[in-house]
């Protein structure tokens, strides 16, 4: 048997799968606190419920890679520190980030993810690390649609120029 049969948990990582769990789980704590600085911008509630699903997101997939690099020896990027509660009221409003600029970002940030985690997938020898990151991919996509939906529900999804009259035949 090869050092690559049997149970992947017991296979080495290689380097290109090291990096990028890492870089995923030292991007993942940067957008971490930046949702946790989005939540205390955000005054539509339904968008806040979506905020909070996106924490608890992100603070399970950084439980499950944080587990995988400790168990192979490696190193955890920093973590920043959890942000504090704030008041919306008493963030100056030029300051502020309003709730469609809000809602943009984590729609950019659901496809970057999907991005990130097929590269891994297809990147990861260990069927493990390829499922873990499968798994990831479909929670965002799920997660997608429900920003989508806002989005549209609250009119602040901004389409590119839409096709609205079919091509004649010629």
């Amino acid at each position: 048997m090869g050092i690559l049969s049997g149970n992947p948990t017991e296979e080495p990582m290689h380097y290109g799968e090291v990096y990028l769990t890492w870089s995923y789980l030292l991007a993942n704590n940067g957008v971490l606190d930046l949702y946790q600085g989005f939540y205390n911008h955000a005054g539509d509630e339904d968008l806040k419920e979506l905020i909070e699903e996106a924490i608890q997101g992100i603070k399970g997939e950084n439980q499950e890679i944080e587990n995988l690099l400790k168990a192979n020896g490696i190193a955890l990027p920093p973590t920043p520190p959890e942000r504090p509660g704030a008041n919306l009221e008493e963030i100056p409003v030029g300051a502020r980030f309003n709730d469609l600029e809000i809602a943009a970002v984590l729609s950019t940030d659901v496809g970057k993810g999907l991005v990130a985690c097929s590269t891994i997938m297809g990147q990861s020898i260990r069927e493990d690390i390829g499922m873990m990151f499968g798994q990831f991919h479909l929670k965002k996509a799920q997660f997608g649609v429900k920003v989508l939906h806002l989005n549209k529900e609250k009119g602040w999804l901004v389409p590119p120029p839409l096709h609205l009259k079919a091509q004649e035949e010629n």
